[in-house]
């Protein structure tokens, strides 16, 4: 292995590029070192004096700002606030965060510090050195790759990133007339290239601008700021003359849509994209949601197309597309339109012809149309280039040049960069051996969407793990248990997260499908462990994933028998971890809540990356956990943070934790950050959900759950709760008609069953009485008249069964058994569910069961005093039964109900007034109306 210049001894890894592409590449190498313990020296060779500008962050203009949000620019998927915090400590903050579109310049100082501060934590393990210099060359070496200077130097490393960012503005549609011109600008971006057009006072006013992208947006900005010329007028001419859309003025969440049936060809995508739009528009009133949700797609879809598809899409459909797509802030629109209405600013249609001098300096230019206009000068906004291979760039050129019958690079399509394998360039023979990477721009070809820092910044982690995967591999466990080093040829299979697995390939790799499914929170995982136990009965982590998954999630499966099979199957062939997964299931099937937990907990302190054993530790959705104190919960999720860094699955637990924690707009960012890497992430959906009720965000949290649920999650387990949530929006805006239909279509029996039908149907049928159907009687007004009575909720107890109801072993279900027996006015079996709780080993139940049941019994019998009193002292201590905010809501909704019942509209004001301080709510609003006109 070539050693680095510096003499440490650990590899050197060579960035070509200083932009925001190579910045990204270096902090994460920098970070993923630190995370892993293994030294990395990086080199990054831009002849730029500083980190992080490029051609997109190079401005100096202030009004050039970004074209994603605030919120969006994160430089660390792990941290989505991180760029909105350091505003906020630099004090640019406005108060309009995180939904600032930002200036440009600020995020380049914003990746240098970022940058500095990575290598600063990982000062023992990485070292960053910058060389200004030009790179016009790459050699293949044995162990590695040389890095050709231009300077005349040359630099050894053991992996090159080419990140050069997106090409030199092209121009090859101008005439010779403008092109030899002194007052063409070919290039905007180029150092101090606009100043002399805004300093020149002799020449004609008018300027034309070629392009009407957001390059045009920014150049218009640059040229009518207070200062310059007062008959300035800016022309800009394109073949649509239509400029790019504008942003919403609020952050709307993205509609993600499920593209599995929408075939492969040009024509029937273009079909499924209308109808998307469409849809998206229709429900909720705004095209913009539709379009920013095909972005997490767009690269699955690009693959599906044929080369001669791409090629048509660039000629034909490639313009619209980045007009809707690539949008300008709100803000620039604005100044944009004042200019227009100024006549300072007019769009034209068409492409320029000709060019000639004008005898005073400027050019007479002419169109397509034979229109003539005089101008003092023309800027080139067209946009960078589509063919790397004809842009004359040293580099490019090499890599694509053939040496001993092979060229390191070959073309995407159209020219738009390289192949790759993952990132990592294919050579013209089709392999991916060369230690060469690239990502950003140079990925266009195969991914369509490549350019904008979201997806750079999942690349260039991505990028920066693969990377030091192949100079500094982690060590690697052999078939029989033997350690041995990272680079050792042959390993065992691993597991989504890189754990080994003892197990055949086929085997695993129906069980990381399987897996997977279960990290989603999708249906079919349970299937697909049943396949890879069947392909290897000694796999043993198969049998035990079965049995965890019947045990804590409830799945369908023989959990004494897999248990068996597991343990059978560790005996034969299995390590350290995985015996200890096996030991662990069976102390939970045994004790869940005592041996079991410390057991669990004790596992993953060993072996925290170990995704079936954190599913079972952490509340969701779909698993119980091991403590129903949030805290504990909260402090377990919180300390994997080393174990997992920015993987979206541990993004969406984190995301769940943080809305839990009240810190909505950072549990909003993370989830937007899981489902931009993973859009069917039930987890992040889940908290994203949670953020939207609790935020009041009632319309459009319905409207965009039923869109993931009927698209992206068309798949997804446990879809009644997403239903549930679906119909807490429904009720909170007083929309009962909705809920009826909801609830018929999604949450009756027998569609759902067990302790979903517990938790979900007949919790809702409970709210939705006490909240609307019986209100006015309760309260002496007409708030709701007319309103009919919800569902009967026996048809529910009876789906949930006898056991669930009767004998709950966890205080959360104990709270919506009694809630349910509430809602059936079974008082004599609810009494019976007292004497359980009360007689429980579990403190929670024992307390908090005991008390709920004791409230409930009280109102059956009409002593609403009582009840209210019991209500108000259970309060307080309720969240030791677990669960969400949402979720123990409805004994605050039955508090409410109990206080106005038995006349005390007073404290009901207060809770009520509470509420709508913390959460616009219709249904609230409507009842603390009904309070204050009532008589006391």
């Amino acid at each position: 292995m070539a050693q680095g210049s510096t003499g440490s001894g650990r590899p050197q890894v060579v960035i070509i590029g200083g932009g925001a592409a190579g910045t990204l590449v270096a902090l994460h190498l920098a970070r993923t070192a630190h995370q892993r313990g293994t030294g990395v020296d990086v080199v990054v060779v831009d002849p730029a004096d500083r980190p992080g500008r490029g051609t997109a962050f190079g401005t100096s203009d202030d009004e050039h700002l970004l074209n994603v949000p605030a919120a969006g620019m994160t430089a660390l998927p792990q941290d989505p606030g991180h760029f909105v915090a350091w505003r906020a400590r630099q004090q640019y903050a406005t108060g309009a965060e995180p939904g600032t579109f930002a200036p440009r310049r600020q995020y380049a100082r914003y990746l240098e510090e970022t940058l500095a501060d990575a290598f600063d934590l990982a000062s023992s393990t990485a070292s960053l050195r910058h060389v200004r210099a030009g790179a016009v060359g790459l050699r293949r070496r044995a162990g590695g790759a040389t890095v050709l200077l231009d300077d005349g130097h040359d630099l050894a490393a053991d992996a090159v990133v080419v990140a050069t960012g997106l090409p030199a503005a092209g121009h090859a549609w101008a005439p010779d007339g403008l092109t030899g011109s002194p007052f063409f600008v070919p290039d905007p971006w180029a150092p101090g290239a606009l100043d002399v057009v805004r300093r020149d006072r002799v020449g004609a006013g008018d300027v034309l601008l070629v392009g009407a992208g957001l390059t045009m947006v920014d150049v218009v900005l640059s040229l009518t700021r207070p200062g310059g010329r007062e008959d300035r007028r800016v022309l800009a001419v394109s073949r649509s003359g239509e400029l790019p859309a504008r942003h919403a003025d609020e952050l709307q969440l993205a509609a993600i849509p499920d593209v599995d049936d929408w075939g492969s060809t040009l024509a029937e995508l273009r079909t499924s994209v209308a109808e998307h739009v469409e849809r998206v528009r229709a429900s909720g009133g705004d095209w913009r949601p539709a379009l920013d949700g095909l972005r997490f797609r767009v690269s699955e879809l690009w693959q599906r197309l044929s080369e001669e598809d791409r090629t048509e899409f660039l000629a034909s459909d490639a313009s619209d597309w980045n007009r809707v797509r690539h949008r300008m802030p709100p803000s620039s629109a604005a100044v944009l339109r004042e200019l227009a209405a100024a006549d300072r600013l007019r769009h034209l249609t068409g492409t320029v012809a000709d060019a000639v001098p004008l005898t005073g300096g400027g050019l007479r230019v002419t169109l397509a149309d034979g229109s003539t206009h005089d101008v003092g000068w023309v800027v080139n906004c067209t946009g960078p280039a589509l063919d790397v291979r004809r842009l004359g760039n040293p580099l490019l050129d090499d890599l694509f040049a053939v040496r001993g019958g092979v060229s390191l690079a070959q073309a995407a399509t159209a020219g738009m960069g390289f192949r790759t394998r993952d990132g990592r360039l294919l050579d013209s023979t089709g392999r991916a051996d060369a230690p060469v990477w690239t990502l950003g721009a140079l990925r266009r070809g195969e991914l369509w969407e490549s350019t904008a820092v979201p997806e750079i910044r999942s690349q260039a982690l991505g990028l920066a793990v693969d990377v030091l995967d192949a100079v500094s591999p982690m060590p690697r466990r052999l078939e029989d248990g033997r350690l041995v080093s990272g680079h050792h040829p042959v390993a065992r299979p691993r597991d989504p997260l890189g754990l080994p697995l003892s197990a055949t390939a086929e085997a695993a790799s129906r069980y990381n499908a399987g897996l997977e499914r279960v990290m989603r929170l999708q249906s079919g995982g349970e299937e697909l462990l049943r396949e890879a136990a069947a392909l290897d009965p000694d796999f043993a982590l198969a049998h035990a994933a079965l049995a965890m998954l019947g045990h804590e999630a409830g799945a369908v499966t023989d959990v004494a028998g897999s248990l068996q099979a597991a343990r059978r199957a560790v005996l034969a062939r299995g390590d350290e971890r995985e015996r200890s997964l096996v030991d662990v299931i069976g102390r939970r099937v045994d004790d869940t809540r005592h041996e079991g937990a410390a057991a669990l907990m004790n596992h993953i302190a060993r072996h925290p990356r170990d995704v079936l054993a954190v599913s079972a530790a952490v509340p969701t959705i779909a698993f119980s956990g091991v403590t129903d104190i949030q805290q504990e919960a909260w402090d377990l999720v919180d300390g994997l943070a080393p174990a997992y860094g920015d993987h979206w699955w541990y993004i969406s637990l984190l995301a769940f934790t943080r809305q839990d924690q009240g810190r909505f707009d950072e549990a909003g960012l993370l989830a937007e950050s899981a489902l931009f890497c993973e859009p069917s992430s039930g987890h992040a959906v889940h908290a994203q959900t949670h953020v939207m009720y609790e935020t009041g965000r009632h319309e459009s949290g319905r409207v965009w759950l039923d869109h993931w649920v009927a698209e992206s999650g068309r798949s997804a387990s446990h879809r009644a709760h997403f239903s549930w949530h679906a119909a807490l929006h429904d009720l909170a805006l007083g929309d009962t008609e909705a809920v009826r239909q909801r609830y018929y279509s999604q949450l009756a029996p027998p569609a759902v069953t067990g302790v979903r039908s517990l938790i979900d149907s007949a919790s809702l049928l409970w709210r939705w009485r006490i909240t609307t159907a019986d209100w006015d009687a309760a309260a002496g007004s007409q708030a709701f008249p007319a309103e009919a009575a919800p569902p009967p909720v026996e048809c529910v107890l009876e789906a949930a069964g006898a056991d669930l109801i009767d004998r709950p072993e966890t205080p959360f279900v104990a709270m919506h058994s009694a809630l349910a027996l509430a809602a059936a006015g079974d008082l004599a079996r609810l009494a019976r569910l007292r004497d359980h709780c009360r007689s429980s080993s579990d403190p929670a139940i024992r307390a908090t069961g005991t008390a709920l049941c004791e409230a409930l019994l009280a109102a059956g019998q009409q002593d609403w005093t009582r009840a209210a009193e019991v209500l108000t002292d259970l309060l307080p201590t309720l969240v030791r039964v677990g669960g969400s905010a949402a979720q123990r809501e409805v004994v605050e909704e039955t508090l409410l109900f109990a206080l106005v019942s038995s006349g005390q509209p007073e404290p009901a004001l207060r809770v009520l007034d509470a509420r709508l301080e913390r959460r616009p709510s219709p249904l609230d609003a409507r009842r603390r109306g009904s309070l204050v006109v009532a008589p006391v």
